[in-house]
C-alpha cells in the first residue's frame, strides 16, 4: 500500500502548498482522491501515469477538494483516452462538470461514469476481487464522505515442501488455499493449517477531509493501518472549528486513538500557520504513531 500527498492544504493553493489531493496505490489499483487545484500537474511532478488512474473519489464541494477535476478529465481526453473514468462524488458534481464540458464543447472521448452519493450512512460504493471501497459519513458545512479502502483478505499461502512431503494432489491446492482440509492421495485427511501459512494481514486506508471531531466514525475506521484525518487548526484556534466544522490536530489524534489505528497521518493544514510541526507535537500527546502529510511525500505500508 502506497500513498503519495499531491497536496494537503486547505482553502486557497499558494506557490509551495497545493489543496487536497492524493494518489492511494492498493492492490494493483491507483485511487484519486480529492482533486484541488494543481493536480494534474502534481501528478506529472510524481511520475504518476495519468493512464493508471480509473477511479477518483471526490470527499465533497468546496472548491480546494475538486476545482482541478474539470482540467484533469479534459486532459484525458486530450491524451486521447479511451479508458473508462468513474467519479465517486456528491450529488451535484455531475451537473458542474457536464454543463462546463458543455459550454465549452469539450466532451470527453472516453466514457466519464458518474457514480453519484447521497447517503447519510456509511455504504460499499466500489468493489472488485481485491479491494472495497466504503464512504465514511462526516460533519462538514456540507455533505461530506470520506472514504475507506479495505484489501480484501488474501488465500492462505502453500507450503510447497510441506504439501510435497503430504503427498498432496496439485488438484487439492486450491481448496488449500481457501482453507480447507483436503485428503492427499492416501486417503488420509490433512489439516490446513499444517501445511499452509498465514496470508499477510490485509491493509485499510481511511481519509477523512474535512470534519469537525465526530466520535460516530470511530466503528467505521476501528483498527484500520492507517488514518489520514484533517487537522486545520491547532490548540490555540480551536475555538474556530465548531462554526468551520474542521478540527485540531489533538482532536485528529484522540480519533485515531479511541479507533486504534496503526497510523496517523495529518494534513488539510491551514495556511494562517508559519510550519507544521506543532501540529505533530500537539497530536503526539495523545497518539504516539503520528506523521505530518506533506506536499510530494510518499508513505509505503508494507
Amino acid at each position: 500500500m502506497k500513498l503519495t500527498i499531491l497536496g494537503c492544504h486547505s482553502a486557497t493553493p499558494r506557490t509551495n502548498t497545493n489543496p487536497t489531493s492524493q494518489v492511494l496505490e492498493i492492490k494493483n489499483n491507483m485511487f484519486l482522491i480529492d482533486c484541488g487545484e494543481g493536480t494534474q500537474v502534481e501528478l506529472r511532478r510524481n511520475k504518476i501515469k495519468f493512464s493508471r488512474i480509473k477511479h477518483i473519489f471526490i470527499s465533497h464541494l468546496h472548491g480546494d477538494h475538486y476545482f482541478g477535476l474539470v482540467g484533469l478529465v479534459n486532459t484525458f481526453s486530450l491524451l486521447t483516452r479511451e479508458t473508462e473514468l468513474h467519479i465517486y462524488a456528491p450529488k451535484g458534481l455531475k451537473e458542474v462538470i457536464t454543463l462546463q464540458m458543455k459550454l465549452s464543447s469539450s466532451w470527453t472521448n472516453y466514457p466519464l461514469i458518474f457514480h453519484e452519493l447521497s447517503s447519510k450512512v456509511s455504504q460499499l460504493i466500489y468493489e472488485d476481487e481485491k479491494v472495497e471501497v466504503h464512504t465514511i459519513p462526516l460533519k462538514h458545512r456540507i455533505y461530506t464522505n470520506g472514504f475507506l479502502f479495505k484489501e480484501k483478505k488474501s488465500e492462505r499461502k502453500l507450503d510447497i515442501n510441506l504439501v510435497n512431503e503430504a503427498n498432496i494432489d496439485k488438484a487439492y491446492f486450491r481448496k488449500l488455499k481457501q482453507g480447507f482440509d483436503v485428503e492427499n492421495e492416501d486417503g488420509v485427511l490433512i489439516a490446513n493449517e499444517k501445511v499452509t501459512k498465514d496470508p499477510l494481514p490485509a491493509k485499510s486506508y481511511a481519509f477523512c477531509s474535512d470534519t469537525v471531531y465526530n466520535e460516530e466514525i470511530i466503528p467505521i475506521i476501528k483498527d484500520c493501518t492507517v488514518l489520514y484525518h484533517e487537522s486545520t487548526f491547532l490548540d490555540k484556534n480551536e475555538d474556530l472549528c465548531v462554526p468551520t466544522k474542521h478540527s485540531t490536530a489533538r482532536q485528529a489524534a484522540t480519533i485515531a486513538k479511541k479507533a486504534n489505528v496503526e497510523t496517523l497521518i495529518l494534513g488539510h493544514y491551514s495556511t494562517r500557520y508559519n510550519g507544521y510541526e506543532e501540529f505533530k507535537n500537539e497530536a503526539l500527546t495523545v497518539f504516539e504513531h503520528t506523521v505530518l502529510a506533506k506536499d510530494g511525500k510518499v508513505f509505503n505500508f508494507n
